[in-house]
């Protein structure tokens, strides 16, 4: 297993939890007259060192939005290109994935996806399972509309079942019911591409979380770029609705009441 590398000071806090909107990787392949189809392969470089920055600095989450489910709206042939991508960095990866003691799991409607992606993905959360480090999910065919009416058809399943006490129901009881119950909620999402929209992406999840757009495009986001988005990150007052001035403690109480 690598070597943790020294977590940096910025003199304010550090996010437990990163979601990250990868956004850009057509438009980075078409400014250099290439097929959309190549960005998305240099965009794998990208998730290889921005996850292994994360795992060494010790990031616990770092969550990518790698397909939506409005993606299958895209060419058939982008479509076939993006999902042999898929299944090859789950193959590929493993070595890197097992050398910083990742985790990976997937969130989504992954019944959609091919039946040969969804054997390498099963294979690769298997033998990344008992690794102690971070956890990488990748968001596959997934849509937060989606999450939330997935999440209300088992709920009500479970009330018509008997199974749920109506009068007892608060915020979590649907947590419980979301794609990763025990995904902490994000402390910082990033987009890429300087794009200012959060393209039904952890709907749920991000009412709290810092938000920081960077202006390369995903193929240009590597590990410099990261640590722009933490020091922009620890410049912040989180304040979860509360008062500064109502203690020194205020922030990180309300943190702890969210996570």
């Amino acid at each position: 297993m690598s070597e943790p590398i020294q977590r940096p000071d910025f003199g304010g806090p550090f996010p437990e939890h990163i979601a990250i909107i990868m956004d850009g990787n057509g438009r980075w392949a078409q400014e250099r007259g290439m097929r959309r189809v190549f960005g998305h392969r240099e965009g794998i470089a990208s998730v290889r060192e921005v996850t292994t920055a994360c795992a060494r600095m010790g990031v616990k989450g770092l969550t990518l939005y790698a397909f939506s489910v409005e993606n299958w709206k895209r060419p058939r042939v982008e479509i076939r290109y993006l999902m042999r991508l898929l299944r090859r960095f789950l193959v590929e990866e493993r070595p890197t994935l097992m050398e910083n003691g990742v985790r990976l799991r997937a969130i989504g409607r992954l019944e959609t996806l091919p039946d040969e992606v969804v054997r390498v993905l099963r294979e690769t959360e298997e033998l990344t399972a008992r690794n102690e480090g971070m956890v990488l999910r990748l968001a596959l065919s997934y849509g937060a509309r989606s999450e939330v009416a997935d999440a209300l058809e088992r709920f009500a399943r479970d009330v018509r079942d008997g199974s749920v006490d109506v009068a007892a129901i608060d915020e979590e009881t649907l947590r419980a019911y979301l794609y990763d119950p025990e995904m902490v909620d994000p402390d910082l999402l990033i987009r890429t591409a300087g794009e200012m929209r959060l393209s039904n992406f952890l709907l749920w999840q991000i009412s709290y979380s810092e938000i920081h757009v960077a202006p390369e495009c995903w193929p240009e986001f590597r590990e410099a770029q990261l640590l722009e988005a933490l020091e922009s990150y620890a410049r912040r007052v989180r304040k979860f609705g509360g008062l500064i001035s109502e203690g020194p403690n205020s922030v990180s109480k309300a943190r702890e009441q969210r996570a």
